[in-house]
């Protein structure tokens, strides 16, 4: 007579629950941590990137990368736009920028250049090359012009954080501000194809480049 094959009893079935329980809540747990810490390190590279314009500002009454008197200040290269003008003209993530700079580089290209010069932030001194964020995307300054089109009709000069998912911007977003895409001190903007949400609301599965007003 054949034996008949028994099945999983009900304890077995509840113990691989269980398991499947923690595997996925250490998963999810892990994502909680990647996500904070890239999120800290944008408020950081905010703050830092901050605190470095304001003083150079305070060194050289200019801005990086406007400054028309860049080349007696730290030997950095002058512009093409109105230099001197206190506008940062451009666009925050201009993916034109050499390295070394070259003399036709856009204003947001020369912000690093003559704020590296200086011994502000670190890096090569004659590159122009922007520093990349926690997600990959480039990390820049310009003064918004207002126009809802280009910049969410930020009017002020911003720091540009380029590729940062929908999820992340809410969370930034509200931490730092309101938590409207369209409103307040950090907005959507339109950055290469970035999308600005018609609604006061973001969209989780988009991405955005966010400007934090200065």
């Amino acid at each position: 007579m054949k034996k008949q094959q028994s099945g999983f009893t009900l304890v077995e079935i509840a113990i691989v629950m269980v398991i499947i329980g923690l595997l996925l809540g250490g998963v999810l747990k892990g994502q909680e941590v990647i996500t904070n810490a890239r999120i800290k390190n944008i408020n950081n590279d905010y703050n830092g990137i901050s605190a470095a314009v304001y003083s150079y500002q305070d060194r050289y009454r200019a801005l990086p990368g406007d400054d028309a008197a860049a080349d007696a200040h730290v030997g950095g290269t002058l512009g093409p736009g109105t230099i001197g003008n206190g506008i940062i003209e451009g666009t925050f993530n201009d993916a034109t920028c050499t390295n070394p700079v070259a003399a036709g580089d856009p204003e947001p290209c020369l912000v690093w250049e003559h704020l590296r010069s200086s011994g502000l932030v670190s890096g090569v001194a004659a590159s122009g090359i922007q520093p990349t964020n926690a997600l990959g995307g480039l990390i820049g300054l310009e003064t918004g012009d207002g126009v809802a089109a280009n910049d969410n009709s930020i009017s002020k000069l911003f720091i540009g954080f380029a590729g940062i998912t929908g999820d992340m911007a809410v969370i930034l977003d509200e931490q730092n501000d309101d938590g409207n895409p369209n409103l307040g001190s950090i907005r959507a903007v339109d950055a290469t194809g970035d999308t600005i949400p018609a609604a006061g609301n973001y969209i989780h599965t988009a991405t955005y480049g966010l400007g934090f007003e200065m």
